[in-house]
């Protein structure tokens, strides 16, 4: 083998070997503290600083309309590809696959150091169209750190409550709606159940925060 190809190939070989050696591993685990809202299957990404799911008071995108109102994380996961490290929905270790109140889900995530922010969506259900979100926080250099989650109201879709326009095993209804001019049209944070339609708020109201998370460097 001729000695400029060896160098080359060597050059490759360290070059790859450093490039994977620059991702980060990190443990993140999300508890859902409400006392009556089940959350669907949790998004989690890490992605640079410039890339963001949503922002307030801004209408909602179609990825984050189609998982508020459905628990579909598919679009979040192509919108995010580009600036993306790395993506994972993670169902719950529960019969349904949801995260029930007090329960705690964990995944392992990578990321390179360019990729230094995360993101952590799901619905909650029974709602019409609310989520819980982290959105890009900073990853942890070193050690730990632990965030309180809000719940947000994706403005897709009017709060009527009503179990026909609510997916999930309590109402088992509709998971989308066509847009109309009874949705608010912006994402904001949501203001909890109100005692209209078929849901009652003594047993599904909730208070922010609504999850604690805790992301981990492990690696």
């Amino acid at each position: 083998m001729k000695p400029q190809l060896t160098l080359a190939l060597a050059l490759l070989l360290t070059t790859s070997q450093t490039f994977a050696d620059s991702k980060k591993q990190y443990e993140v685990s999300i508890t859902n503290i409400t006392k009556g809202q089940s959350f669907t299957p949790v998004f989690f990404a890490t992605h640079d600083s410039s890339s963001s799911a949503f922002s307030l008071g801004a209408p909602a995108s179609i990825a984050v309309e189609r998982l508020a109102e459905g628990g579909d994380t598919a679009m979040l996961t192509t919108d995010l590809a580009s600036a993306s490290g790395e993506t994972h929905t993670m169902p719950a270790d529960s019969a349904t696959g949801l995260l029930e109140p007090g329960m705690t889900t964990t995944v392992q995530i990578s990321g390179h150091h360019w990729e230094h922010s995360l993101t952590v969506m799901a619905m909650l259900l029974p709602t019409n169209d609310t989520f819980v979100a982290l959105s890009g926080v900073k990853l942890p250099r070193r050690g730990s750190m632990t965030y309180l989650a809000l719940a947000y109201d994706a403005g897709t879709e009017a709060n009527d409550q009503l179990c026909a326009n609510i997916p999930g095993p309590v109402c088992d209804g509709a998971p989308f709606s066509d847009p109309s001019t009874t949705d608010e049209g912006f994402i904001y944070i949501s203001n909890g159940f109100h005692d209209i339609g078929d849901l009652a708020p003594m047993m599904y109201d909730w208070r922010n925060p609504i999850a604690q998370i805790t992301v981990t460097r492990i690696k």
